[in-house]
């Protein structure tokens, strides 16, 4: 046991192959991961988890949006929970830490107090949430989302995929559909431990933060329609080039976002260009806008400029 007003000291080594380990399922590019929720990989590592999990003696919990809750009992029959946790999918081209550091940091809080001795009033409970990130089903947080009832099961669940895959139908392929009703667990407190998604605490030469606001975004899909065309038989003058609308609306992002400083990012992300041939003008283009701020009133600005801009550029173009 550690002395009163001693900090307790995890086992860094255990943390650290546990990451590796985890980061093996679904590997990536440049040693990253490519775990992304619903699928097999993801399925191999909740098996993982759960392993992980009933060998630190916590009993499993499974709702039905597929969110996981493992818990460690508290001497107090009463108290509220304390969870602790975040995801284990990833994006296509994900970093090993990103949710799984959350996941795996709260796995290894039960870990150290097991090994010495430590019991808690309240009950601790770590958690994997499913599809945090969005990259496979959009929008991002869904799963958490039908727990803080921001969404519907039914809406959640009839998500698809970008190969129309179905949400509900994936979860129950890979045997994750639990029996608790997402929502119903109360909770005392939730802490989530985040790597760093920017660069600003590295630049500092900080090693930790402290979270003092969230994000707010909007996520919008915009879809220009021209006309394919032959790149080498076709007068400039006579093109309706739904690429060349979608790289001015990228532009205008980009500068919307930075009229609003401080507190303001956007960017175009995802891109499917038709027919996506390198000698035919796009006749068309479906792409998604990230448009951020921890501001109400400043990302509603932006959002409605974006698309203000976004139907400026579709008339002049004659898309």
């Amino acid at each position: 046991m550690p002395a009163p007003g001693e900090n307790l000291r995890i086992n860094p080594a255990r943390l650290w192959d546990s990451l590796d380990q985890m980061a093996q399922i679904g590997p990536g590019v440049a040693g990253g991961c490519n775990r992304q929720t619903l699928t097999d990989a993801d399925n191999e590592g909740r098996h993982l988890f759960k392993d992980w999990c009933t060998a630190a003696g916590m009993t499993m919990g499974v709702d039905t949006m597929g969110n996981m809750f493992f818990t460690r009992e508290g001497t107090d029959l009463d108290a509220l929970p304390v969870y602790m946790g975040s995801h284990l999918d990833t994006q296509p081209t994900g970093g090993r830490y990103d949710g799984v550091l959350g996941v795996l940091g709260a796995l290894e809080v039960v870990r150290t107090m097991n090994d010495m001795g430590v019991k808690t009033r309240h009950p601790i409970v770590v958690t994997n949430w499913t599809n945090e990130e969005g990259a496979r089903f959009a929008p991002a947080m869904l799963a958490s989302g039908v727990f803080a009832g921001i969404h519907t099961e039914e809406y959640a669940k009839s998500r698809n995929d970008p190969e129309g895959k179905v949400f509900g139908a994936e979860l129950e392929r890979i045997g994750w559909v639990g029996d608790e009703v997402t929502g119903a667990r109360k909770m005392k407190a939730m802490f989530e431990l985040h790597i760093e998604q920017g660069p600003i605490l590295e630049a500092e030469g900080k090693d930790i933060g402290v979270v003092t606001h969230g994000q707010g975004l909007w996520w919008l899909e915009i879809t220009l329609t021209g006309k394919d065309a032959h790149t080498g038989s076709t007068p400039m003058n006579m093109r309706v080039n739904a690429g060349l609308g979608m790289a001015r609306i990228t532009e205008r992002v980009h500068q919307i976002a930075m009229s609003h400083q401080p507190d303001a990012v956007g960017a175009v992300g995802q891109v499917t260009v038709f027919p996506n041939s390198r000698n035919v003008i796009p006749g068309k283009v479906v792409f998604t806008v990230d448009i951020r701020s921890p501001h109400q009133a400043k990302l509603d600005a932006m959002k409605a400029e974006v698309i203000r801009a976004a139907h400026a550029v579709a008339a002049e173009l004659g898309l």
